[in-house]
């Protein structure tokens, strides 16, 4: 087996935010030469592919300021400090689309860009959803359009690039393969 860490001998914090924290570390690589790495910390967060009884995905439409356009998710959300995911989820499916669920099934984690975040990405699948009378609680600075389309419809708005994120390509492809 071979050894590819790379040891951390400085790190100098760059940024700390309301959502993430960067620093640069300084490394040894395994050759022995010195390196600089850029590392962004983030609690984490997660996704919930969302289905209403009549087979619909839930989805919500919102501005992403990073891309400079409305782009079409499925509901997500960061971590709160000492929150488990599960508790996360059940939070954010109410808060984004007004549904509460008798279901929440986990489905996966993963790394969303480990070549400079430790963010890890807990997966839900929220089933016989109940729509609340009230609207949506949403965060102050968050605005979104919700959606309940059909996998066909999420599949045409996949390849149209409405649908251009990888937790929401996840969801489509994922629930293609459950047929």
């Amino acid at each position: 087996m071979s050894n590819l860490a790379e040891r951390t001998v400085a790190t100098e914090p760059i940024f700390d935010g309301k959502v993430i924290k960067v620093r640069v570390d300084e490394v040894v690589l395994p050759n022995g030469e010195m390196s600089k790495r850029e590392i962004v910390n983030h609690p984490g967060a997660v996704a919930i592919i969302a289905i209403t009884d009549e087979g619909k995905i839930v989805l919500v439409e919102q501005y992403r300021k990073a891309l400079e356009k409305e782009i079409v998710e499925i509901p997500a959300g960061k971590l709160e400090p000492g929150e488990k995911p599960e508790v996360t989820a059940v939070r954010e499916l109410e808060e984004e689309t007004g549904y509460v669920c008798e279901k929440m099934e986990f489905v996966t984690s993963f790394y969303t860009s480990p070549g400079f975040a430790d963010e890890i990405l807990y997966v839900y699948k929220a089933t016989r959803l109940k729509r609340k009378e009230d609207k949506a609680a949403l965060d102050e600075d968050e605005f979104v359009e919700l959606m309940e389309v059909s996998l066909e419809e999420a599949i045409s708005l996949m390849k149209s690039q409405r649908i251009h994120d990888a937790k929401t390509m996840f969801a489509v492809q994922y629930l293609q393969l459950q047929k």
